[in-house]
């Protein structure tokens, strides 16, 4: 019966604690969001229930452009910081020269503001940025980066630049809780490097891997910011994203259309979601 009481009372405690980030919570992303999906199924013009607006958004080329781009950008760039992030934290691991430097250096990019890295990407890229001025004084022409299908390019380049900091701070927390004497055994039972890399390193960063392909698609979402501010509300087709498009029809107050992307967005985010924790489930019993 104490044990009981006990328990009540923590559970009290807890909810105590939570409350005001609930209410935060709630306030401002649980009901909004409820408030969207209801908005998605409203007729803009009677009021009543309709599946017209899903409709019209699926056949929207724009929408079908947005989806697409998003796609597209979230399937290249985020394998890409995945593998960048866990070589530099393989080598961050190890003893070389100027390690606390680099490691400061890659983290440098998650404290600095949106709109300072944008200004740097746009010193860089700009038709008389620093780049075409290299180009230039090398004979070839001048490239409109950001008006072209570079653009694409140039938009991966500063998502990996922007996020490639935090994944080596997680690939790093994990690599530090291999045991050191899992290698010692494997070298005195004669592996290799390459053996022990994916014998023991990669087998056992696997938790550590879905958290940070995990967090690296959420990040990936949340290009529109510096997209945005490099090439404005309507950039290139290539990199113009569903960000774009949801903004748009928020300014021209089409509010159905964009409460229906937003509920598409959210159930596509958690369909990937469910697969990866699903994925994680599997391979671990696996391995156990």
């Amino acid at each position: 019966m104490k044990w009981h009481r006990l328990s009540r009372k923590e559970l009290l405690a807890a909810l105590g604690f939570l409350a005001p980030s609930l209410a935060g919570f709630s306030v401002f992303y649980l009901i909004p969001f409820g408030q969207s999906v209801l908005n998605s199924f409203q007729d803009r013009l009677r009021g009543g229930f309709t599946l017209s607006n899903y409709k019209e958004l699926l056949l929207s080329s724009s929408f079908q452009k947005a989806a697409s781009n998003t796609f597209w950008f979230t399937a290249i760039s985020v394998p890409i910081l995945v593998v960048v992030s866990l070589l530099l934290a393989l080598l961050l691991n190890q003893r070389i020269f100027f390690r606390n430097w680099l490691r400061t250096a890659y983290v440098l990019p998650l404290v600095v503001p949106v709109a300072s890295i944008v200004l740097v990407w746009q010193i860089l890229f700009d038709w008389n940025g620093a780049l075409n001025a290299v180009l230039e004084h090398f004979g070839f022409d001048r490239q409109d980066w950001m008006k072209s299908d570079w653009a694409g390019f140039v938009i991966v380049l500063v998502y990996v630049w922007k996020n490639i900091g935090y994944n080596v701070i997680l690939f790093l927390a994990g690599l530090q809780n291999i045991p050191d004497h899992y290698y010692e055994i494997a070298g005195l039972e004669g592996a290799g490097p390459v053996r022990k890399l994916f014998g023991i390193t990669l087998t056992y960063l696997t938790p550590t891997t879905f958290l940070v392909v995990l967090m690296s698609v959420l990040n990936s979402f949340k290009v529109f910011r510096e997209t945005y501010l490099v090439a404005g509300a309507y950039p290139h087709d290539r990199i113009y994203m569903m960000q774009h498009y949801m903004n748009n029809m928020f300014l021209s107050l089409d509010i159905q259309k964009v409460s229906s992307a937003a509920v598409l967005m959210a159930l596509c985010i958690m369909a990937l979601v469910f697969v990866l924790f699903r994925t994680e489930r599997i391979f671990r019993s696996y391995m156990e």
